[in-house]
């Protein structure tokens, strides 16, 4: 498991969200958004996204769960956690497929920040 947390601010909610949504499928040949969920409470709102993606490295699937939380107007935060990725019964090998999926996350952070 990889976890890759941001507080990021200027940006449009709406805007940002589904920018990620469509970057994250575009930029791997087997991504899939596989399940979403909003909530909205007065003025906080969060949405929640899950990604699945095949690892030719470990050769199995993994998932990527993207949450954004902002309250008012106050900053967003991002959470981004990677899991999936073992070939290990009792524990865990071959995480570098996690890594990687997180790690296109940032880069796309990176480039619309």
């Amino acid at each position: 498991m990889a976890i890759f947390e941001k507080t990021i601010r200027s940006q449009n909610f709406d805007t940002l969200l589904h920018r990620l949504e469509r970057d994250i499928v575009d930029g791997s040949w087997s991504a899939e958004l596989e399940a979403s969920s909003d909530f909205k409470e007065g003025s906080a709102r969060c949405s929640v996204r899950v990604f699945e993606r095949y690892s030719m490295v470990g050769g199995n699937r993994l998932s990527l769960t993207l949450t954004l939380f902002q309250n008012a107007d106050s900053p967003i935060r991002l959470s981004a956690i990677t899991a999936g990725g073992s070939q290990a019964v009792f524990f865990k090998v071959n995480t570098l497929g996690e890594e990687t999926f997180l790690d296109a996350v940032k880069e796309l952070l990176e480039e619309r920040l």
